[in-house]
This record gives structure tokens, C-alpha cells and sequence, in this order.
């Protein structure tokens, strides 16, 4: 029993990082059609958001109050992504709505840059972010059962980052906005709604969520100038699995991956376990191209 159980909170866990990483990209793919793949690099500026504001709290506040520098690093994390996105939309992305390829191209240029700009700044060779005392050990659920507090954490901030985005999606009036212009372009820009600041808006926004997803990537291992590399991949599996420009689908196709991902890594080895994966996600794309939930509108008929 305590085997089953461990089986089931690692694969929650899993689907709970890849929905973090993954849920910024849905937005921006979704409504956009621009394939971001710069997404990874705003993981890697959450990360070093937590490291710079755990240095400053060693070297500027006293020692009782470093237990709270990771719960201030969020809110950084996601401002600075925030403020790049933003400016990154108005420099580059706006101008490659519509071609695919380019904005691939463009945004791959981005991410090779932003790299660099970070190996220049904090070094080539990883860092270490080091959790708040109230974040170490775990819950003891049995003798053989030790669920630590870093995972359970995380599963808890992916919690509350999905009621967020949707209680904003579906009860305001910027949430109306973005889905509307989602369904039908052209029919938003009719009714008034600017379309270009709702992108903006909104490709900024998913580029702070990647900005969390970093900062809670921080406590699981070094950060690097490379991290986000490690998870485009699966951020856009996730993505086209789930169904793209819904956010229930997101959430089912990360669940799904992370579940499968963790019994195939059992039951097998962790190579060919994500080689089956892959195996099983481009078979139902074979039978379900437009993936687990299909957005219904008008405009698709």
C-alpha cells in the first residue's frame, strides 16, 4: 500500500511541475498560434529571480526573516517575467502573428540570447537555491511513506495558480476579453476589443507563469542558464496532448503524462518509459489530432 501510494504522489508531482511549466505556454500558443520557444528561457529567469532574492535576504536581512525570501521570490519572479514578456511581445512577437515558422525562428534567436545574457551575468556553471527551513523534511504518512514538503508545496502553489487563472478567465472582464478573442478574433475586434493589447496582455502573462514555474523548479535541483531547455519539450506536449486554448485540457494532459510517465518508469526504466510516452501520446494524436478537449466556435465549423 505505502509502494501504490508513493507511485500515485510521484506522478501527481510530476504532473504537477509539468503543469506549471506548461500552463504559460497554453496561454500563449492557444491564443496567439505563436510557437514560443523562448518559454523555457522565462523558466530560467524565475530560477535566478529565487537565487538573487535569496542572496539578498543573506546579505540584507537578519536571519529570522530568511524563511521568507522564497514566498517574496515568487512575486518577483513573476513581476520580472512579467515586464520581459511584455516587452518582448511589443519588440518581436507582435510582428509574427500569422507565421509560424518565423516565430519559431525568432523566438529560438530569443532564447539562444537570453542565454548567453544570463551565462554572462551569473556564470556558466549551475547554482543553488536553498529552501526556506519550513520546506526541508517531509510528512511522515507511514513508517516506509515520506511525502516531501518541497512536492507537496508545489502541488499546492499549481492549485492555487489554476483557480487564479480561472476565476480570471471566466469571472472578469479582462478574462472575457482574452477568451473572446480566443474563439473569434475577428469578431472581438468588431465589438471594440483591442486585440493587440489583449496579446500583449496575455503573452506577458504566460511568460510570468513560466516565471513561477522557474522559481519552483529552484527547489528541486541547480539552476543553470539551460533549464528551461529541459522542459520546452514536454511543455508543448503537454500542450497539444490537452487540446490547445483550453485550460481543462492542459490540466488533463499533464495529469495524464506525469501518471503514465511515472508507471512506465516503474515498470520499466526511465528512458524507455518516456520513449513510451511519446509512443502512446502520438497514437491518440492519431486518432484525436485536435487533442483532449476541442475548442467550439463559430469561426471552426
Amino acid at each position: 500500500m505505502s509502494l501504490l501510494l508513493l507511485q500515485i504522489f510521484n506522478g501527481l508531482s510530476l504532473s504537477s511541475i509539468l503543469l506549471l511549466i506548461a500552463i504559460g505556454l497554453a496561454i500563449t500558443f492557444g491564443l496567439m498560434n505563436v510557437m514560443n520557444m523562448a518559454h523555457g528561457e522565462f523558466i530560467m529567469i524565475g530560477a535566478y529571480m529565487a537565487y538573487l532574492v535569496q542572496k539578498w535576504f543573506q546579505s540584507y536581512m537578519p536571519a529570522s526573516a530568511f524563511g521568507w525570501y522564497f514566498v517574496v521570490s515568487l512575486g518577483v519572479a513573476f513581476v520580472v517575467a512579467f515586464a520581459i514578456g511584455w516587452l518582448l511581445e511589443v519588440v518581436l512577437i507582435r510582428f509574427m502573428y500569422g507565421r509560424p515558422l518565423d516565430s519559431l525562428l525568432a523566438t529560438w534567436g530569443v532564447s539562444l540570447a537570453l542565454q548567453q545574457i544570463a551565462r554572462s551575468i551569473f556564470g556558466a556553471p549551475n547554482v543553488a537555491v536553498k529552501a526556506p527551513q519550513w520546506l526541508e523534511g517531509g510528512w511522515h504518512v507511514t513508517a516506509d511513506l515520506i511525502l516531501p514538503y518541497k512536492r507537496l508545496f508545489i502541488i499546492g502553489l499549481v492549485a492555487i495558480c489554476i483557480l487564479i487563472i480561472y476565476l480570471y478567465l471566466y469571472h472578469s472582464a479582462g478574462g472575457r476579453r482574452m477568451r473572446a478573442v480566443m474563439q473569434n478574433r475577428q469578431m472581438a475586434s468588431c465589438l471594440g476589443i483591442s486585440t493587440r493589447r489583449v496579446d500583449a496582455q496575455s503573452f506577458a502573462f504566460g511568460s510570468a507563469m513560466a516565471g513561477i514555474a522557474g522559481c519552483a523548479l529552484s527547489l528541486l535541483g541547480p539552476i543553470g542558464p539551460t533549464i528551461g531547455t529541459y522542459y520546452i519539450v514536454d511543455a508543448f506536449m503537454v500542450v497539444v496532448l490537452g487540446g490547445i486554448g483550453k485550460l481543462i485540457g492542459t490540466v488533463a494532459g499533464a495529469l495524464g503524462i506525469g501518471v503514465f510517465n511515472t508507471a512506465l518508469e516503474y515498470t520499466t526504466s526511465a528512458t524507455l518509459g518516456k520513449v513510451l510516452v511519446f509512443t502512446l501520446i502520438i497514437a491518440f494524436l492519431q486518432w484525436k489530432p485536435m487533442g483532449l478537449v476541442t475548442m467550439r466556435s463559430r469561426s471552426l465549423d
